[in-house]
């Protein structure tokens, strides 16, 4: 379905924290771990727009611009892989909101609205062999037909 990009997390300019990621607890750690991937995606090129978008239906962590497609991301962390990595958390339930707050989103910015758009996951999964960022581009498609 996707493809997948793989990135040493040593190579990672970590957002300027001094704290070490492990010390951080549920909202910090969330946020540090978006901050690390957006810093990820803006070195491939991308420009943000929206972090944290919000509606009824749920939040998107990072809205980003690929070229002249609008990304939709889902960063998950995982600290072991237990009870699997962080992409296997994005179940359809999840799709399904992410997909209905995107159409939000597209409906709050009709100047975006003609844009292709995508669903792409960051799993940060450190336990890995090798210690990085998993990208999935295109990780799922639209519940929303």
């Amino acid at each position: 379905m996707g493809t997948i990009f793989r990135w040493k997390a040593n190579s990672l300019r970590m957002a300027k924290h001094s704290l070490n990621p492990s010390q951080l607890k549920g909202r910090s750690s969330g946020a540090h771990w978006e901050k690390t991937a957006e810093v990820f995606l803006r070195d491939q090129g991308l420009k943000l727009l929206n972090r944290n978008f919000s509606s009824r239906f749920g939040e998107i962590d990072l809205i980003m611009e690929d070229d002249e497609t609008i990304v939709f991301i889902e960063v998950k962390f995982r600290k072991s892989d237990h009870h699997g990595s962080g992409a296997d958390a994005v179940t359809f339930h999840k799709q399904n909101r992410i997909s209905r707050t995107a159409a939000w989103y597209l409906a709050r910015n009709p100047h975006r609205a003609e844009q292709f758009c995508r669903f792409d996951v960051i799993s940060i999964d450190p336990k890995k062999r090798d210690q990085g960022i998993n990208w999935i581009k295109s990780a799922f498609y639209s519940t929303m037909g």
